[in-house]
């Protein structure tokens, strides 16, 4: 394993530690229906049940999958876990982070990348007008 993975899996046990994601067939099922997963990572060593499930729950709520090149041990190893087949980051700046850091990946997908770019700007935005909205409310508007 070299530097950037390791990095990148450093970036998935923060994400994990701030809620910002979700691990196992289950829970990974219902952010995608429910619209909340930003990007579905599969275990290059997964089952094909699991690919699967995995497709099926990209086509209910439309958030994009990648087959990382880590294994099951891997990745559970990086989230505290046994072994993690399949996990979904629910926080956009999260999902492009990760997928800048893997530039083998974000060559291939460059489409998954420029959403996940629109999407984090627009939640920026929407923190800067949050953050400016608070002050207002204290302060009076200048």
């Amino acid at each position: 394993m070299n530097e950037t993975q390791r990095k990148v899996l450093l970036l998935l046990g923060l994400a994990r530690k701030a809620r910002k994601l979700e691990i196992g067939e289950e829970p990974c099922g219902i952010a995608c229906r429910s619209g909340k997963a930003k990007l579905l990572l599969i275990a290059h060593d997964a089952g094909d049940h699991t690919f699967r499930r995995a497709r099926s729950y990209c086509r209910a709520g439309k958030p994009p999958y990648l087959c990382v090149p880590f294994t099951k041990d891997e990745l559970g190893d990086a989230l505290g876990c046994n072994a993690c087949a399949l996990c979904a980051i629910l926080d956009a700046p999260f999902a492009k982070a990760f997928l800048e850091d893997l530039p083998e990946l974000a060559q291939q997908h460059e489409e998954i990348l420029q959403e996940l770019t629109r999407q984090t700007a627009r939640v920026q935005k929407r923190r800067q007008e949050e953050k400016a909205h608070r002050k207002n409310v204290r302060f009076g508007k200048k």
